[in-house]
């Protein structure tokens, strides 16, 4: 069993950032793959990035692409989020997860290639 756990979440006006932490703890793997998703109230839950943790290979969501950066620092066993230039339309909960052996970012985009989540981290963007 991997343990997963977010923090960094907060509240921030448009224009700024904050960076998401996950680290994980319990079974490893020798390779595997993490992601961040994210889901708005009466909304279902969507990507936003992955990486490989091996490589550090990494794809984005269309609506992400060029504000956040998705990252790992393998020695803590944590990944990491940075948002910047937060719009409102970014305000949700953020979820990481992880998925064992090895995969391409570009095809981890529905919530089921994951094996384990965290619990979530709200993020509020305001106007």
């Amino acid at each position: 069993q991997v343990h997963l756990v977010e923090s960094g979440g907060g509240s921030v006006q448009a224009g700024g950032s904050l960076r998401l932490s996950c680290t994980a703890s319990g079974r490893t793997y020798s390779s595997y793959a993490m992601g961040w998703f994210r889901q708005a109230p009466g909304k279902e839950r969507e990507f936003v990035a992955a990486i490989t943790w091996i490589g550090g290979i990494t794809y984005y969501a269309d609506s992400v692409k060029g504000r956040f950066t998705i990252s790992r620092d393998v020695a803590k066993n944590t990944l990491y989020l940075q948002m910047n230039s937060l719009k409102p339309e970014d305000t949700a909960v953020y979820y990481c997860a992880a998925r064992a052996g090895v995969s391409i970012p570009a095809l981890l985009l529905l919530p089921h290639e994951y094996d384990y989540w965290g619990q979530g981290t709200q993020v509020t963007v305001s106007s």
